[in-house]
């Protein structure tokens, strides 16, 4: 063999360092490994503790039987066919395949498969108009095409779902119509972004037609993407009458709408003030305003400047008077807004400026004469100065001054935001904001600038481009809605219309009472289009469309509005141009109620089913929408368009906090159904269109609220958790560990349902009636809690009151079935002695009608975890079940179950037993031990005697005792005491079985404390 040549001093040093750096890193992963087996190794022991620890905590009286039929499982378990537990792929729109055996475990994406298209195909969502039955409709309110559904909507879908599901399933012809809006202005904001991101044009740039077609495009996508997740959140909604609030009948009804009203002299067109967005370029509603509130000044960034404007300061400034009067002293927060100034108010009790009453300022910039007026209602001789400057054509206060003093209206400002002609040469074509600048400088040089001081204020802004609003005077139509809005108080009034929770009642009055005329038009292009034309005579020149409201001619198309020109003006060539500008997006909504019915047109539809019995909505938009609703629906369709209203809680998070992305808080309800990781999550943020410093904040947030991502919790879980949330008043602080938490429920219900076949046996046929006298008390107690709980739950629904139903079926399942019922049974099935042959046959009738009622009265909040179980369940004889658990009975009260005697004593029986369990230390795992029940008087003892086996199956206690009043105090026993005549007590361990105890649980603790240091030191 060749000897290896020799190596320079240096080269081997560095193959030293690289051998000794693969070693350290070899060695560390050596570490590592060591490392993780150690973790699995003492997880395996945690999980084998555990199971050990619930094995004996769950253990019943009769230990010999329970092992025999383990041991016989566990035999049998050898034999399984994994293929057994998983459900055949059923073809879209047939009825669910479900495997030969239960799967051991619940999974809301196995449970929740197959179930809605076989709903659907099978025609179960439909409403008949020619049925005789009861109608019971609901309109969804449509969600917006500009994206996905959050989790609001999921509310909504369902609490509606629920009352639909609920009222099908109680006789009523169902139905419950689904729709999406087109959300003017949302939706050209998101698509106008789109534009600019991906193509750098504008919507000027490709014209109205093309934008339209990319507008469409849009809706296409998301609209169709909104439909698949209401799928997918169980909304037995009728598909048949899907509708867009943009095709073709609803575009015929609103401009049947519009054209109505307008000659009924409720539409108007008009200068008056308006919500202006500066970008935009057009007037927006209220509802699109967003109000920050100001301490202190603040400075703020606003679309098309470059630098941060200061905001939340008074400026104080001084007006010459005439005659050498000297000067009067007025302040604002708008100081740009003097270049349109017109008349300064005093009040006129005010002896400060009694004689200035009719005498004049002079404006320094233009000479313009500035009457001091007096106005006691809108000065406060108290607040300032006491007195103030007037621009009725940028203020809402100050334009009903203007009115009531025949002020002059001008305008300072372009649709852009500059400062106009009218603001003087000196300022003319500059942003408002830098205009605010100038003038102050400007102020400065004359002498006239007084102070700046910090100021609390409202400022309005543009949810849609976040640009700070500007009251501006425009030529737009209007509603008058002074009769409509009596006639909807007088219909809250007369309880025609029932609001609830009632006291947003008061909100109502307070709106109505107060309601101003309705801006019904926007410089939009995605929208419905004003049915109006213009005319302009031959000779004159189309300079500002719409300057001489005379010529406005409204018509439901172009040939109508040719007629009635012609007929208007006799014998004269004409031009007519129709308004380019949109209605407003909430008029359109506002006939939803009828127009989904087939409005304007008598349908079967609109004869049957309106009024509607209940809109559902959230409480944000009582005037927005539901208000406009019923002032239209009265108006046009001659009744009230839904019987009741019935406002849900805004979604907050766990922490209270408004739902934002910014705020990186914003839930997607297909998140917490199908699960998500931390990763995905934050890589959603990174998708979206935050800044840099709002990303940092949000991941922070996501990381913070969701460390190991969202767990996997289904639809089910998702509904019954947000509609237990509806008690919490005005706001609903969602935590997702409670979605969780029934995922978890879920997985009882599952369990119960397997113990269940597995009793009930291959050849068990469900009775046609059951006999209860004839029953072990047991089982009588079980139907009677059960009939509670079906009264309970349906008088609940009938008064709205969502959440107590969800705890009303809840209580009843968990802690009266499972708690009690069949852990109570399991005696009579786990011994086969021939004298518990009558008792087990009553168990098995009491436990099949439990869970059929149970799932039914369970299934309008959780609809596929019940579809799947009531399938599983035996099938009576008679032919009378339905296919499905959605159009079976809802379960109704049984007066032959009810029995109050009965339940008082399990209500004392099933008190001893917590009160016995909680005696029982956390250390005490071993063994079960004797107790005693210390009755002080014959009945109590008698009832205590009557449940005795019972006591000791259920408090995992090996006997029971009863002593009277006269017997000693049994010793070395822990002691609670269960009512006045009641006390029980639990022998304790001795001394050296409590010690050793005491060191496994040590122990066992330890065994967590290494396995978390492991998981650190991976994660590290």
């Amino acid at each position: 063999m060749e000897k290896p040549a020799a190596q320079a001093p240096g080269k081997a040093a560095s193959e030293e360092k690289q051998l000794d750096d693969k070693e350290l890193e070899l060695e560390r992963e050596r570490k590592l490994k060591k490392e993780q087996k150690a973790r699995e190794k003492e997880e395996k022991k945690l999980k084998a503790k555990q199971k050990e620890t619930a094995r004996l905590q769950a253990q019943a009286t009769s230990d010999g039987p329970k092992k025999s039929e383990k041991k016989q499982k566990k035999k049998a378990a050898g034999d399984e066919n994994p293929e057994d537990f998983i459900d055949p792929e059923t073809p879209s729109g047939e009825k669910k395949s479900l495997a030969p055996q239960m799967a051991k475990q619940y999974s809301p994406s196995a449970v929740e498969k197959s179930w809605y298209s076989w709903w659907e195909s099978a025609g179960y969502f439909g409403a008949d108009p020619a049925s005789t039955k009861p109608p019971f409709v609901i309109v969804l309110p449509p969600p917006n095409v500009t994206g996905a559904l959050h989790i609001g909507h999921a509310l909504t879908v369902a609490i509606e779902d629920a009352m639909i599901r609920w009222r099908r399933m109680s006789g009523y012809n169902a139905l419950w119509v689904p729709g999406v809006d087109h959300a003017g202005i949302a939706t050209q904001v998101v698509v106008e972004k789109k534009l600019m991101r991906e193509r750098k044009l504008t919507r000027h740039d490709i014209g109205r037609d093309k934008f339209i077609s990319e507008v469409l495009k849009w809706k296409d996508q998301y609209g169709g993407t909104i439909l698949g997740q209401l799928r997918r959140l169980g909304a037995s909604l009728d598909w048949s009458r899907e509708c867009f609030t943009m095709d073709e009948q609803r575009s015929k009804a609103v401009t049947e709408a519009f054209v109505r009203l307008h000659k009924d002299g409720l539409i108007y067109r008009d200068y008056r003030l308006v919500n202006w967005d500066c970008t935009l370029l057009t007037a927006i509603s209220d509802i699109e305003v967003d109000h920050l509130e100001l301490k202190e000044e603040t400075m703020l960034k606003v679309p098309g400047y470059s630098s941060p404007v200061q905001f939340g300061v008074l400026i104080s400034f001084a007006y010459p008077l005439e005659e050498g009067l000297g000067e009067i002293i007025v302040a604002t927060t708008r100081i740009e807004t003097m270049l349109g100034d017109t008349a300064i108010a005093v009040h006129p009790e005010d002896k400060r400026y009694k004689h200035l009453h009719g005498k004049h300022a002079i404006h320094p910039f233009n000479g313009r004469k500035l009457k001091i007026i007096c106005d006691a209602v809108l000065v406060d001789p108290t607040f300032g100065t006491g007195a103030v400057k007037i621009t009725p054509a940028h203020d809402p206060n100050d334009f009903e001054v203007g009115k009531r003093h025949n002020l002059e209206f001008i305008n300072i400002f372009t649709d852009d935001g500059k400062i106009n002609s009218n603001g003087g040469a000196q300022f003319e074509g500059m942003p408002r904001f830098a205009a605010r600048v100038a003038v102050i400088d400007a102020l400065k040089e004359k002498g006239l600038y007084k102070d700046t001081k910090k100021n609390e204020m409202n400022l309005g802004i543009c949810s849609r481009s976040n640009d700070v609003v500007e009251p501006m005077i425009k030529p737009q139509w209007f509603v008058n809605c002074h009769t409509m809005a009596k006639a909807g108080l007088d219909a809250v009034r007369s309880k025609k219309i029932e609001i609830i929770p009632q006291q947003y009642e008061q909100d109502w009055y307070r709106w109505l009472e107060n309601i101003r005329d309705w801006c019904v038009s926007r410089q939009l292009w995605w929208g419905h289009r004003v049915p109006a034309w213009y005319v302009t005579l031959e000779d004159e020149q189309l300079n500002d469309l719409g300057s001489n409201n005379d010529r406005w001619i409204v018509a439901r198309n172009e040939c109508d509005a040719m007629l009635e020109a012609q007929k208007k003006y006799p014998g004269k060539k004409f031009q007519l141009n129709q308004d380019p500008d949109v209605l407003d997006t909430w008029f359109s909504s506002g006939l939803f109620p009828l127009t989904v019915l087939g409005w304007p047109d008598d349908t079967a539809d609109l004869r049957a089913f309106y009024p509607t019995s209940v809109l559902e909505t959230g409480l944000d938009i009582l005037f927005f929408w539901v208000a406009r609703m019923v002032m239209m629906g009265m108006q046009l369709g001659g009744d009230v368009p839904f019987q009741k209203v019935y406002l849900h809680p805004m979604i907050r998070d766990a922490h209270g906090r408004k739902m934002s992305k910014s705020l990186g808080n914003v839930v997607d309800p297909l998140e917490v159904i199908n699960g998500t990781t931390l990763e995905d999550l934050l890589k959603r943020l990174e998708e979206g269109n935050l800044d840099q410093n709002e990303l940092s904040v949000a991941r922070e947030g996501k990381k913070k609220d969701f460390p190991d991502g969202i767990a996997e919790c289904g639809t089910d879980a998702l509904r019954f958790a947000l509609i237990s949330y509806t008690s919490q008043s005005d706001k609903i602080n969602l935590d997702i560990k409670r979605v969780v938490g029934y995922r978890q429920w879920c997985n009882k219900l599952w369990n119960a349902i397997r113990f269940a076949m597995g009793k009930l046996g291959d050849h068990y046929t469900p009775p046609a009636t059951i006999v209860v006298s004839s029953m072990p008390p047991v089982c009588k107690w079980i139907l009677s809690v059960l009939n509670k709980a079906i009264g309970k739950t349906v008088t609940s629904l009938e008064a709205y009151k969502f959440a107590d139903a969800t705890s009303a079926i809840y209580s009843w399942w968990q802690y009266q079935l499972c708690d009690v019922f069949i852990e109570a049974v399991k005696p009579y099935f786990f011994n086969d002695s021939q004298e518990f042959d009558s008792a087990r046959a009553a168990c098995r009738d009491a436990l099949w009608v439990c869970l059929d009622n149970g799932l039914r009265l369970l299934h309008p909040f959780m609809p596929y975890v019940t579809e799947e179980l009531w399938q599983r369940l035996p099938q009576p004889k008679d032919s009378c079940r339905k296919n499905s658990i959605m159009i079976s009975e809802y379960p109704s009260v049984v007066q032959e179950w009810a029995d109050d005697k009965l339940e008082s004593e399990f209500s004392i029986i099933l008190d001893t037993v917590n009160k016995l369990r909680s005696l029982k230390p956390p250390t005490d795992t071993n063994e079960r031990r004797p107790a005693f029940a210390l009755c002080r008087g014959e009945d109590i003892a008698a009832t205590v005697q009557c449940y005795q086996s019972l006591v000791v199956s259920l408090s995992s206690v090996s006997s029971l005792k009863i002593l009277a009043e006269s017997d000693e105090t049994p010793p070395d026993c822990s002691t609670a005491v269960v009512n006045k005549d009641l006390s029980g007590y639990r022998e304790k361990a001795p001394p050296s079985v409590q010690e050793e105890d005491m060191r496994k649980l040590t122990a066992f603790f330890e065994q967590l404390r290494v396995i978390g240091e492991a998981e650190k030191k991976l994660d590290a």
